[in-house]
């Protein structure tokens, strides 16, 4: 069914009725450049219901809807109060609730801490590594840490080494997210005290980089990050001869602490890297940093044990990351899973400081903030900050109208930033948008969130068009039978080519070109940026 409105400019956005299933709009005006206006939106209006008129849609929940950004009133609705399961269009909401709850100088602190007392260079009693969640905490930033205990004068202690993740509850995993993932980094548990396996800051994993051997039929060469007498790792990879395929997998068995990597790979291959969680996050911090302890002349009597810091403790050193303002990007254009579960729980903490931080607090953080900020959360339910749920539901609007609204927030800059730009090559500046609609528009231009689940395809942003105009758009796909980012790329790419006496008289059967760029894992879609080098 098709429903024709009119838009007037005097009135404001919420007069403007959505349309059920397309939408089309007019803008009346007695100047030229209103009438230019109107009539490049009715283009654009005519070519996204071709767009979205793709046989690929059949049968799916397709949502999209387009506003102009200074004025919010909206230009083109489709399904917009559709609940849809978003995917990674979930961070959207999760990072301006955090940004509003925490601020973008909200940093992780991690604390070396000891009990008893101090003689000369030996402490009667225990050594507390205790954590708030920082997702950049590094093996070199722990071996850092080690030497700040060392530089302390502190050469032995008679107790334990504890370790305290007691800032966040102590439930690892979504309810709902899938076992079949639980090997992958980007499905790593949740802890208050875990450790990043490299520069992007995967949190709560490994990289293990597999190189060929010296000949064929030897077995490969493993490196290993961070390096742990915590997890085991089992070598069953073989060189393989030189121009054959590389077949490299790395598996962790369900509930343990062994990695297994298999496979071949070929004589004079390039690396590969492969990205595992670990059972035991906190585990594996503590073992990190016992080792550090050692190599900087620090021996601990007593076991590595899991506890609280007791409120006597004397602190050694205070580690503090990065601010999260620095952390958005890595956040954001790498669709970091585990950086979006850390600041709900984070969230939950600093609205209840006295509770250790959960997602069941963190959720509800979140959806206050993101009430004050403007948006109607009637229709949102959120079963985690990262949109691995499918218990996540929410409409395009609302996407819409945060994006209207987080343009009057303080740290939007820093927001709008860190978001993928499409086509840019750079990881950290292009991220999971870094092959999509190259050589388009909207290369270089749009600014935008991707969402990818298998059965969900999600695009939401900000883009100019040929005029110079930003417009903002949220789109997201249910229940295709296949991935359909191509089809969401190419209505945001008829955006960034609307706008203008040419764009206007661009017939609407002259749809954009764009090509696909579709990463999958074990037959599912996800994001690129979750398999190494796939962006």
């Amino acid at each position: 069914m098709r429903t024709t409105r009119f838009k007037l400019p005097v009135l404001p956005a919420v007069a403007v009725v959505a349309v059920a299933v397309t939408g089309t709009a007019f803008a009346v005006g007695t100047a030229s450049a209103q009438t230019t206006t109107a009539a490049s939106d009715a283009a654009l209006v005519a070519t996204l219901d071709q767009v979205l008129a793709d046989s690929r849609l059949a049968g799916s929940t397709t949502a999209l809807q387009v506003r102009d950004a200074a004025s919010g009133s909206v230009i083109y609705s489709h399904n917009v109060d559709q609940r849809v399961i978003p995917a990674s269009n979930e961070k959207l909401m999760t990072s301006a609730a955090a940004l509003e709850v925490l601020g973008t100088g909200y940093k992780f602190h991690t604390y070396a801490r000891y009990s008893g007392t101090k003689s000369g260079t030996t402490v009667s009693g225990n050594v507390y590594l205790k954590g708030q969640g920082d997702p950049t905490l590094t093996y070199a930033q722990l071996d850092a840490v080690a030497k700040a205990v060392a530089s302390a004068g502190i050469k032995k202690f008679t107790g334990s080494l504890v370790a305290d993740d007691s800032w966040f509850d102590r439930t690892p995993l979504g309810l709902d997210w899938s076992w079949q993932d639980e090997t992958y980094a980007d499905n790593a548990p949740i802890s208050a005290l875990t450790v990043a396996a490299d520069a992007n800051y995967n949190t709560g994993a490994l990289s293990v980089q597999t190189k060929p051997g010296s000949a064929a039929g030897r077995a490969g060469v493993l490196t290993v990050t961070p390096a742990n007498s915590v997890v085991k790792i089992v070598n069953n990879t073989v060189t393989g001869a030189a121009g054959t395929s590389t077949t490299i997998s790395a598996t962790r068995g369900h509930g343990t602490n062994t990695v297994t990597l298999a496979g071949s790979i070929p004589l004079g291959g390039a690396t590969r890297t492969s990205l595992v969680s670990v059972q035991d996050p906190t585990k594996l911090a503590a073992g990190v940093f016992r080792d550090a302890l050692k190599r900087h002349g620090v021996t601990v009597s007593g076991s590595t044990t899991t506890g609280t810091t007791p409120t006597s403790a004397k602190t050694i050193t205070d580690h503090a990351s990065i601010t999260l303002g620095q952390l958005l990007p890595y956040f954001l254009k790498l669709s970091n899973n585990g950086h979006a579960e850390l600041l709900t729980k984070a969230m939950g903490r600093a609205k209840k400081p006295d509770a250790a931080g959960s997602w069941e607090t963190g959720l509800a953080a979140s959806a206050e903030a993101l009430k004050n900020i403007g948006v109607d959360t009637s229709k949102i339910t959120m079963g985690d900050g990262s949109g691995l749920s499918r218990r996540d539901w929410l409409t395009t609007a609302q996407i819409a109208t945060l994006l209207h609204a987080a343009q009057s927030r303080p740290w939007f800059s820093t927001w709008y930033a860190a978001l993928p730009i499409a086509g840019d090559p750079d990881p950290l500046v292009g991220g999971t948008l870094t092959n999509r609609m190259r050589g388009t528009p909207a290369a270089g231009n749009l600014h935008g969130k991707t969402g990818t689940l298998s059965g969900v395809n999600a695009l939401s942003g900000y883009v100019a068009d040929r005029g110079g105009r930003k417009l903002i758009f949220s789109s997201i796909s249910n229940a295709a039978k296949s991935n359909v980012s191509e089809v969401l790329d190419k209505a945001a790419v008829a955006m960034a080519s609307s706008g203008g006496p040419e764009a206007a008289s661009l017939r609407a059967r002259e749809l954009p070109t764009v090509k696909p760029h579709v990463v999958t894992r074990d037959g599912e879609d996800v994001e690129c940026s979750w398999v190494p080098d796939a962006c």
